[in-house]
């Protein structure tokens, strides 16, 4: 059976969408009344573990998230198909291409984990680790990450949804998947890719991005994105659905035409 999603729009461009650490498939929910359905087709996918995958146990790991996408593109018919991933799902997105490199027509890494992993001190390590069980470290990991200078309830909202919406042995493990994945030297880097990120994320930034995506991916460029932190869906979603569809609307011409979208 194929993991929970959900789709917007039926155009001829697919596009298959991977939420972050403390998302699930609806995690672009804000964006998605705006999105092109005549051109493009996106389906937003579950992890085991969150969202309608809540009580799907699994490996918890960046490569059960590939395999398993790939078996929802496979499952619904799509041969090839872009890709958007957001923070954890942005190394996600990154395994996908090195597994199914001809099927994969572009990226677009949403404040990405680079597929080297990342390392923090010691403290910070402490503060990720025990967010599943506190929800008073997944407040202040959400307050760190938009720069802290967001409405407190907003804060208090996100950390609530990701608690709700995730079990507490998948975010646990998680943590692990994304800090300490690295298959940087397996990156081919022949994909086309967008990397979005925020102006007022701490850690995911422009800096990081050029010493891993600049440097892994010859066709890859940054955008920084204004008044955002590491949730643009959320805090400049019109901002980030027009960078996403100006970017996969510039490649569509160019990219893998010899393949068909479906």
């Amino acid at each position: 059976m194929p993991n929970t999603f959900h789709s917007v729009g039926n155009g001829p461009h697919t596009v298959l969408v991977l939420h972050g650490w403390f998302g699930d498939a609806h995690s672009f929910e804000q964006i998605e009344p705006w999105l092109n359905g005549h051109a493009f087709s996106y389906v937003f996918m579950d992890y085991r573990g969150y969202g309608g995958m809540q009580e799907t146990r699994g490996t918890y790991t960046i490569d059960e998230i590939a395999s398993d996408a790939l078996a929802l593109a496979d499952a619904l018919g799509f041969q090839a198909f872009s890709l958007i991933g957001h923070s954890m799902g942005g190394m996600a997105i990154e395994r996908i291409a090195t597994r199914a490199p001809d099927r994969v027509r572009a990226l677009v890494a949403v404040a990405p984990v680079p597929c080297g992993g990342i390392s923090y001190d010691a403290e910070t390590r402490r503060l990720l680790e025990d967010a599943a069980a506190h929800v008073d470290n997944r407040r202040a990991i959400i307050d760190r990450s938009t720069g802290g200078r967001l409405p407190s309830s907003w804060v208090e909202w996100k950390a609530a949804y990701s608690a709700t919406h995730s079990s507490p042995e998948a975010f646990a493990a998680y943590v692990h998947a994304w800090a300490d994945t690295d298959f940087s030297d397996e990156i081919v880097g022949r994909h086309p890719v967008k990397v979005l990120v925020g102006e007022h994320d701490p850690t995911f930034n422009a800096g990081l991005m050029a010493k891993t995506y600049l440097r892994r991916y010859p066709l890859a460029t940054v955008e920084v994105l204004q008044n955002a932190g590491h949730y643009p869906m959320n805090e400049t979603p019109l901002a980030l659905a027009t960078a996403i569809e100006s970017f996969l609307a510039e490649t569509a011409t160019v990219v893998n035409m010899q393949s068909p979208a479906r």
